[in-house]
């Protein structure tokens, strides 16, 4: 049986590449493909890949998010991070999260396989630009750095937060996640209270900074 693989990137160009690659190689077979971090949750569940290649920032949900989520339900499936994002949080928050790489879009030509091979091995892969950043960073937290701080919103509270830092209303961000206005009003309050922040453009700020959104969409 082949490496059954779903794809997760919000631009379909970057899928066409991603699928053009995996599909050189007889035994991997891309099984589907999503454009943003909640339909790769809900197409995970239904289609249950062995790897998953997920973009983090993508709209509506981004890939940390959804890999959180994923590994919480399918410890199993292997989810290799895929980014033009060097910066050090993104690619400690993606490890934390369970990834079994990460990989820079700059170069994936050349580490896309290598990857796929190493996670179905049980092993990590990091391409080159991320090897060195985790090395910088284990080399700072022996030498008595300060760790990066973990976020002081739940999960929930997060996923809220991105829709809205994208824009979305009360309204819609409750029919978009099924939910009464009045949770998703009492959400946003409690969001509000913890960072102590009280207006949109702030919020949208602080998303940007934990790497909810980039609004590069």
């Amino acid at each position: 049986m082949g490496t059954k693989i779903l794809l997760a990137d919000d631009h379909e160009i970057v899928r066409c590449g991603l699928k053009a690659i995996i599909e050189t190689r007889p035994d991997l077979e891309v099984i589907g493909e999503a454009g943003n971090g909640r339909e790769a949750v809900s197409m995970v569940d239904e289609l249950r890949p062995h790897i998953v290649i997920m973009d983090i920032t993508m709209p509506d949900l981004n890939g940390l998010e959804a890999t959180r989520q994923i590994k919480d339900k399918h410890p199993a499936i292997r989810i290799i991070a895929l980014s033009m994002h060097h910066n050090k949080r993104f690619v400690v928050d993606m490890l934390k999260a369970g990834v079994s790489g990460y990989i820079s879009k700059a170069t994936v030509h050349n580490d896309l396989l290598l990857a796929i091979g190493a996670a179905m091995a049980g092993e990590v892969y990091l391409s080159s630009k991320i090897t060195g950043i985790v090395a910088e960073d284990y080399i700072t937290g022996q030498a008595g750095g300060e760790a990066v701080p973990a976020s002081v919103l739940s999960p929930r509270e997060r996923e809220v937060l991105q829709l809205i830092a994208e824009g979305k209303s009360t309204k819609e961000i409750a029919l978009h996640l099924h939910v009464s206005v009045k949770t998703i009003e009492s959400t946003r309050r409690q969001i509000m209270n913890k960072l102590n922040i009280f207006n949109v453009a702030d919020l949208t700020k602080y998303a940007i900074s934990e790497g909810l959104t980039t609004l590069e969409f």
